[in-house]
């Protein structure tokens, strides 16, 4: 079993996955600095991921709603890491997305497929989330 280094508690030790719309390949390194799928004016100081394959799922939807093919990859991090704070405790209490980010790369372990994808209706309702969401002004992403 792999041990992370920790900087918050509670946190997985793994397997931890990132949903996006790039292909990528083995080895290949993941980092902040790209636009926010919620807000993409937003450039992001982190990169984001889970340990949950099918959440990671739904960020390589929402992610490809702007162009491109979902992937789904398992990665593992290569620095300190904590909880997301736009999830964790603002929307639900403790991290039941087990959801996290972190500013060092997240290193590409291989790709994943045998996660759960997005019905059309799903799809739909994600479009009409973001197009709210584009139009809030009080919208914030903790970056």
């Amino acid at each position: 079993m792999r041990i992370y280094p920790l900087v918050m508690e509670p946190l997985d030790a793994g397997p931890f996955f990132h949903g996006t719309h790039a292909e990528l390949r083995p080895g290949d390194d993941l980092t902040a600095g790209h636009h926010s799928n919620y807000r993409p004016e937003v450039l992001m100081n982190h990169v984001y991921f889970t340990a949950l394959k099918d959440g990671a799922g739904l960020a390589a939807e929402v992610a490809a709603l702007r162009g491109g093919t979902p992937h789904v990859y398992e990665v593992e991090p290569t620095g300190t890491f904590e909880n997301d704070p736009n999830v964790t405790d603002k929307k639900f209490p403790g991290n039941p997305t087990r959801s996290y980010r972190t500013a060092a790369p997240l290193r590409i372990v291989r790709e994943v497929g045998d996660w759960a994808r997005l019905t059309p209706q799903q799809l739909d309702g994600w479009r009409e989330r973001l197009a709210a969401l584009a139009s809030d002004p009080t919208a914030q992403i903790i970056n």
